[in-house]
């Protein structure tokens, strides 16, 4: 791969007028782009907003301009270094991953390869990777049961912050008997509840094997989850909302969740993924990116994953042309250079 320097870098928030009327839609989804003297550019997500695309076009965009792009790890690094006097979590790690994943879409192009075989040259192109879908009910089970999806994840915050333990083991019965005793079941209790109400409802849903338990605590409570960890039945999931290599190493370290689910828009990029792919391994420890289904987490998955497993992606993010789709409840990869995905 020949140098290629880096000329310009631009970033916008594109309407998504279906988003969740939350901090998803005010602070939500960046398109990143960075252009080279070579005239090829790369195209990355990443998160944060107005505040983030603020980030991007003045302290990362005069950091990077003139250098090589094809030095992905160290723009990472230095990245990093710039901001870490205010930007070690948040909003700031969302812009880097914008950048940072712009950058691997380049170096895939650069060298005609997808960015799966970057990873690994010997990645299976055409290997139909399983997935599973987040529902509210058992009605919406049996939809993606019938859809196809390997698994069903059942999104409880609806039910509040302390929930009746009974209704939550209800529910998941109900959804146990739509989908078979072979089938695989999770629970997202989206950051609502404490540990005394997480221990409740691990004790009366304990017999309906389910696989994981995500995210029950609020992101930054570690003691929490290190007793949720030493007294829950059910593995506990969680990362979505943690950031950097050195931040998933604390959960890690601790073994503060048996399943870690990085958000690669969010977390510091594919260049973070990798580390914690590479550290969870290291740990045996199991690793379920978020919204594994989109195009910038997919190559990681199918090329480091142990035990893949992508998980359905945001309906509301459109923006982007020739994304690998969904078909019989398996995803696979373009096999196009870089993300292989284009702006609409």
């Amino acid at each position: 791969m020949g140098v290629m320097k880096i000329t310009d870098i631009h970033a916008v928030q594109p309407p998504t007028p279906d988003s969740p009327p939350d901090w998803r839609t005010h602070l939500g989804q960046i398109l990143v782009e960075v252009q080279t003297d070579t005239g090829l550019s790369g195209i990355g997500v990443g998160g944060g907003g107005a505040a983030s695309i603020h980030v991007v076009r003045t302290v990362l965009r005069d950091l990077l301009i003139g250098r090589e792009a094809g030095e992905v790890e160290m723009l990472h690094h230095d990245m990093h270094r710039h901001t870490s006097c205010y930007g070690r979590k948040g909003l700031v790690i969302m812009a880097i991953s914008g950048v940072d994943l712009a950058l691997w879409d380049l170096r895939g192009k650069a060298a005609g390869k997808s960015v799966a075989e970057l990873l690994d040259p010997n990645v299976d192109l055409d290997r139909a990777i399983p997935t599973y879908a987040t529902v509210f009910d058992e009605d919406d089970a049996k939809v993606a049961l019938n859809a196809g999806h390997a698994a069903i994840k059942l999104h409880v915050e609806r039910f509040g912050d302390r929930p009746d333990e009974s209704q939550i083991a209800g529910l998941v019965e109900r959804v146990r008997d739509v989908i078979g005793a072979d089938g695989q079941l999770m629970i997202d209790a989206f950051a609502r509840w404490d540990i005394d109400t997480t221990l409740r409802i691990d004790e009366a849903i304990a017999g309906f094997d389910v696989a994981w338990l995500e995210e029950p605590l609020a992101p930054d409570d570690y003691a929490g989850y290190k007793t949720l960890s030493e007294q829950s039945q059910i593995p506990i999931a969680g990362g979505e909302h943690e950031y950097t290599s050195a931040g998933f190493k604390e959960l890690i370290d601790h073994r503060l969740h048996q399943v870690l689910q990085p958000d690669v828009n969010w977390c510091g990029g594919l260049t973070t993924l990798i580390d914690v792919y590479r550290m969870a391994q290291a740990a045996g420890l199991r690793v379920c990116p978020h919204r594994g289904c989109e195009p910038f987490a997919l190559p990681a998955i199918a090329a480091l994953d142990l035990q893949p497993l992508a998980e359905s992606p945001r309906t509301w993010f459109n923006c982007l042309q020739n994304a690998p789709k969904i078909h019989e409840g398996v995803i696979r990869l373009s096999g196009a250079p870089g993300f292989g995905v284009a702006v609409r």
